[in-house]
């Protein structure tokens, strides 16, 4: 039961002691929450244009999503890309990270750092460059193009989660595995890897939202019927902007919360898995 003259820390700090501390974490919360707050009875709304609060409720913005081929394109399209580039840097992230664990020294933490280098350089340099390169390979505006540069922006994801499972996996089940005749990829296979499912597929939920959600990279190398569905929300916003966006938003919304509860019902299993 919370009670503010319980202690929370070792050096008897008490919850009193840190309200003012929740009171500065709920105001930033409020701050994030609030346009997503806004957005969703915006869906909801009767009128040709975005206001709030509706003065009309209505689903007819639920139904030009779903009733518009230019829509359903950029939503399959967008799905497709997801789970395509989902796979790839699972499985690509997922060796890595195993590899990586059986090196020591400089070579491992240059090649580690190399890879990470996705999540640490601004996006929009990123674009750029892959724009330059598919420009010279002719992979703009291709499905091809879109799925290996969110291939390379996912995979850093995969690489922590599954480093971190294997940082508390005892290296000695496979080196028994080997010892009784098991070859090394059979034993990854058959007892390391079923070991790290919940860290993987804990990555895959992050790799999937980071292709779902990437705009940047789609607005430079895609368009037409290439376009996924955040590029698509984009466009609207600059030329027209109607309430179509808002639910779309609003789904992607639901989308995300979804995605986040699987995300801590895995990483609930997984210390239950550690303890």
């Amino acid at each position: 039961m919370f009670k503010l003259n319980q202690a929370v820390t070792p050096t008897q700090i008490t919850h009193a002691h840190r309200l003012w501390l929740y009171a500065l974490v709920g105001l930033i919360l409020l701050f994030l929450i609030i346009p997503c707050l806004i957005v969703i009875p915006m869906s909801f709304s009767a009128s040709q244009y975005l206001e709030f609060p509706p003065r009309e409720w209505s689903l007819r913005w639920y139904e030009a999503y779903l009733g518009s081929p230019e829509w359903m394109m950029a939503t399959w399209v967008t799905v497709k890309v997801a789970v395509i580039s989902t796979c790839i840097a699972t499985v690509l992230g997922t060796l890595a990270a195993y590899g990586l664990s059986q090196v020591r020294g400089g070579a491992a933490k240059l090649v580690n750092s190399l890879m990470m280098l996705p999540m640490l350089v601004p996006i929009i340099l990123v674009a750029v460059g892959v724009f330059f390169v598919y420009s010279r390979t002719g992979l703009n505006n291709s499905i091809t193009g879109l799925v290996l540069a969110h291939s390379v922006l996912a995979i850093p994801f995969v690489l922590i989660a599954v480093g971190n499972g294997l940082q508390g996996y005892d290296m000695n089940q496979e080196m028994a595995a080997r010892s009784l005749g098991a070859s090394r990829p059979w034993a990854f296979l058959t007892v390391t890897l079923p070991q790290l499912r919940l860290s993987i597929c804990s990555g895959a939920l992050f790799a999937f939202i980071a292709s779902f959600d990437e705009v940047v990279i789609a607005l430079f190398i895609v368009g037409g019927e290439s376009s996924t569905l955040p590029r698509r929300m984009f466009a609207n916003i600059r030329d027209q902007i109607d309430p179509t966006v808002a639910a779309v938003s609003t789904l992607m919304i639901v989308l995300s919360i979804l995605l986040l509860v699987a995300m801590q019902y895995i990483k609930r299993l997984e210390r239950r898995q550690q303890h």
